[in-house]
């Protein structure tokens, strides 16, 4: 993977240098193809040329009665481009001259014409152009002299096949040494471009694999792509410690549930061999005890069996409301009626007050009930037998509030954030706490499936309020609304 994202970019870099070279050596051919075919084109100016001057200066040398002369735009020109001029007829003597160094001879043979040409007369400190012009009688030469000290004439010999030879040659090595210095910046800047994204993948693959420590200083262009890998690798990590703490506890709560579920269970069992058995002998009475005592725990089963199943409808959102317009005071006022008639907290107190004799509301009774008696229930288990519970149902604006409250012992601020979640802290063994321990996640499902909201706030040894808000003839839930 890491060679194959390398040679990637690596292709792309050394694609693009060659295509850069090979268009720098095409327009460099096209300039010099442009100055062959297309002198006209060049990018030297024409009227400052040498050669050019040279050339068409035949027109500015007039023939008259009184000798030969110079035009005087030639002079200007001649002046412009501090140059000079000589006119030597067929002999090779001067007939005409202007602004001629005073070097400069008079009569030139055949080789001294070809030397002036060839070579810059350092004596003149001029490089020298041969022009003709052609008289009436015979043909005349002149020599015009540009005293330019950055001027350089060279004449240039060659074998054209040596050339094109050489061409090719000199072409191969150009784009070799190009190509492999462009192979080495672009593998250079590829692994520069490419060491963050391996850096990434490596992270990716240490999550993959529940390796949830990585942390990278977020720079460079992948800095927001870092910055995220950081924080996805710190939520992972948390989400793995929550949900191991989640697991001991759903094995803690299993724990629990099984010796709540064998305590009863092995009781019923019990007794049940006894009576069977042909052994012994037991009056009516006893037969009437044991009987209360497998029809008790009977009972509790049932509780803790029917907790489980209300537990995980609610959870997997499978019931079904039946909502009824139900007086809520009335309803709250018998779940306490029922709490204290039960021989076990019938010595409890539990103060019951309301703003109001009726507040209808559409809710499902049978839920609702539940929903509270397990909060009664709850604040009864945790605290003192001496503990008073207040409960009360109120209406407020838009809505209608039940309220469970005591100032008992209270709950642990990190313990209060959980204490609605499934599995937390287990169930209690015994059949002092009513049901599988399930009591206040199920009371939250209840209030959550009729849209309401159930809030807590408790502090340590001075009591605990949980309070349920309804909405009023909430219209969100209706009888064939399935959740």
């Amino acid at each position: 993977m890491k060679w194959r994202l390398t040679g990637r970019y690596l292709s792309s870099v050394v694609l693009i240098v060659v295509i850069v070279i090979f268009m720098n050596i095409l327009v460099v051919s096209g300039i010099y193809a442009n100055q062959f075919a297309f002198p006209h084109f060049s990018f030297q100016n024409e009227k400052n040329n040498p050669e050019a001057i040279t050339r068409s200066f035949g027109k500015e040398i007039m023939f008259a009665d009184s000798g030969m002369t110079v035009t005087g735009e030639g002079k200007e020109m001649l002046d412009r481009n501090q140059a000079w001029i000589q006119v030597l007829d067929e002999d090779g003597r001067q007939v005409y001259g202007y602004h001629v160094p005073a070097d400069a001879k008079t009569k030139y043979t055949p080789m001294d014409m070809v030397q002036t040409y060839k070579y810059m007369e350092k004596e003149l400190m001029s490089t020298v152009f041969v022009g003709e012009k052609q008289g009436k009688q015979q043909r005349y030469s002149y020599l015009i002299g540009f005293m330019n000290t950055y001027m350089e004439r060279n004449v240039l010999t060659y074998d054209i096949r040596s050339v094109v030879r050489f061409f090719k040659i000199g072409s191969l090595a150009v784009i070799g040494v190009d190509g492999l210095i462009a192979l080495c910046i672009a593998y250079l800047f590829s692994k520069r471009l490419t060491r963050p994204l391996r850096t990434l993948i490596d992270a990716i693959k240490q999550l993959a694999h529940k390796k949830y420590g990585i942390h990278y200083e977020p720079k460079g262009v992948y800095k927001d792509v870092f910055h995220h890998v950081n924080l996805l690798s710190a939520e992972l990590k948390a989400s793995e410690a929550e949900r191991k703490k989640l697991d001991r506890m759903k094995e803690e709560w299993i724990a629990n549930i099984t010796h709540d579920i064998k305590t009863p269970l092995a009781s019923i069992q019990g007794y049940a061999e006894m009576m069977r058995d042909k052994d012994y002998e037991f009056t009516t009475g006893e037969m009437q005890d044991y009987a209360e005592i497998i029809e008790r725990k009977s009972h509790y089963l049932k509780d803790v069996i029917e907790d489980l199943n209300l537990s995980t409808r609610l959870k997997n959102k499978n019931i079904t409301l039946n909502l009824k317009s139900v007086n809520l005071v009335s309803l709250v006022r018998s779940v306490v009626i029922d709490v204290l008639n039960d021989p076990r907290y019938s010595g409890r107190n539990i103060d019951f007050s309301y703003s109001e004799e009726t507040i209808q509301e559409k809710v499902d009774d049978l839920l609702i009930r539940r929903a509270v008696s397990n909060l009664i229930y709850n604040a009864m288990v945790h605290n003192d037998e001496d503990t008073v519970i207040e409960v009360g149902v109120a209406r407020t604006a838009g809505s209608v509030s039940i309220i469970v409250e005591d100032h008992g012992k209270g709950i642990r601020e990190e313990e209060l954030e959980r204490i609605f979640d499934r599995y937390y802290r287990g169930t209690h063994t015994g059949e002092q706490h009513k049901g599988s321990g399930l009591g206040m996640a199920i009371s939250h499902d209840i209030v959550k499936a009729h849209g309401g909201e159930i809030r807590v706030t408790s502090v340590l040894h001075q009591g605990t309020r949980i309070e349920i808000r309804l909405h009023l003839l909430a219209e969100v839930h209706r009888s064939d609304e399935i959740l």
